[in-house]
């Protein structure tokens, strides 16, 4: 508890940043992951492909490197450097999109053929179908593995402490300099993580009951 207590200032600033990496990071991830997912199932041949290709190169990329690029071969680009922070949210986005766009993938399969070709028949285009029909009731199927995306992503930020991102997991390696025993905060960091899952378990289960389809 001691360790804890007086490093306190330490553990509240790294979990602070993690917080945010996982907070702009599931944003963005949920809102590309949504246009992926829709171009895996859209009627439109290009559009399913570049959608194929999106989640299989990005999915069968390490994190690890994706994180490197950003922190060191993006700023070579002569491009807009908007901070590794940044950075890092734009690398966890851009790899967590890959498997929102496959978990929604299969919420859209879950949705009866026949809703789809109700719409259809009654004029309605890709787009609005997808929008007002497909998403709603996928988005409810889909609940438990999405949330499990989520979980992953909030356990992924670490990653970024080795990019230069003052977040959770560099407390370990702030904390030694000052003296403490590395077990000790690796266990104090594991049981706040531990407790983050745990609201974000809570928060599926809540999402679950108040979603729950009727039948």
């Amino acid at each position: 508890m001691d360790t804890l207590i007086n490093n306190i200032d330490l553990f509240i600033s790294g979990f602070r940043n993690t917080l945010i990496l996982f907070f702009f990071s599931s944003i963005f991830a949920l809102l590309i992951g949504t246009v992926v997912g829709a171009m895996r199932v859209a009627p439109v041949p290009i559009m399913r492909g570049v959608g194929t290709v999106y989640v299989n190169l990005i999915r069968n990329t390490p994190l690890t490197l994706l994180m490197f690029f950003f922190a060191f071969g993006y700023p070579k680009l002569d491009l807009p450097n908007p901070g590794y922070t940044n950075l890092a949210i734009i690398a966890l986005s851009i790899y967590t999109a890959t498997y929102v766009a496959e978990v929604l993938r299969s919420g859209f399969n879950t949705v009866p053929v026949g809703q789809a070709e109700a719409a259809r028949a009654i004029g309605l285009p890709f787009g609005p179908t997808m929008s007002l029909v497909i998403m709603p009731q996928a988005f409810r199927a889909v609940i438990p593995p999405m949330m499990s995306v989520f979980i992953a992503l909030l356990k992924n930020t670490t990653v970024a402490a080795g990019f230069s991102v003052a977040e959770a997991g560099t407390i370990r390696a702030n904390l030694s300099e000052r003296g403490e025993p590395a077990i000790v905060v690796l266990l104090w960091v594991a049981l706040i993580f531990v407790l983050l899952v745990g609201l974000l378990s809570w928060l599926q289960r809540y999402l679950e009951r108040r979603w729950r389809v009727l039948r």
